[in-house]
Formats: structure tokens, C-alpha cells, sequence
């Protein structure tokens, strides 16, 4: 029996391997596309969650500042706000 393969199916197997072949570089670009997306997605994300945790952070900070000026008795206050304005601790007489 000769070693015969039909002219039809070598074509049809060449013309396959070509266009896996040509699909190739598409589907590397898709691939490069897709991770590249996802990682500027995340980034924007992490970015998104540090503002917000900032944010939380400069809030009590500020809280805390104010509690700590409210807290703070009235003749410290005063003398501070003298010396502050450089006004004289006692009245002269």
C-alpha cells in the first residue's frame, strides 16, 4: 500500500498552522493589553484608598489638635493670648 495523503488535507493542516501562526501576535497584544489594565486599575485603586486613609488621618489630627486647644484651662489660655498679642499680663497703674 503506498504512503499516499490526500493533496486536500496537507492544504487544509498548512492553511491551520498558518493561521494559528498569524493569530499569534493579536492574541500576545491581547494578553499585554489586558495585564497592563488591570494593573493601572489596581493602581488607581491603591491611589483611591490612600487619599481616603489620608484623609481619615489629617481628620483626627485635627480633632485631636482642637481637643487638645479646648482643653487647655483658661489662665494658660490667657497668658498665651498676652503674649501672643503682646499685651502687658497686668494692667499698669
Amino acid at each position: 500500500m503506498p504512503n499516499y495523503v490526500n493533496e486536500q488535507v496537507t492544504d487544509s493542516v498548512t492553511q491551520v498552522n498558518t493561521k494559528v501562526l498569524g493569530d499569534t501576535p493579536a492574541t500576545a497584544m491581547g494578553n499585554l493589553m489586558m495585564t497592563t489594565s488591570q494593573a493601572l486599575a489596581i493602581s488607581a485603586q491603591n491611589l483611591t484608598t490612600g487619599q481616603q486613609q489620608a484623609n481619615v488621618m489629617w481628620q483626627a489630627a485635627t480633632v485631636q489638635g482642637i481637643n487638645a486647644l479646648m482643653n487647655t484651662g483658661n489662665a494658660v489660655t490667657g497668658k498665651v493670648t498676652t503674649q501672643v498679642l503682646d499685651l502687658p499680663a497686668e494692667p499698669r497703674r
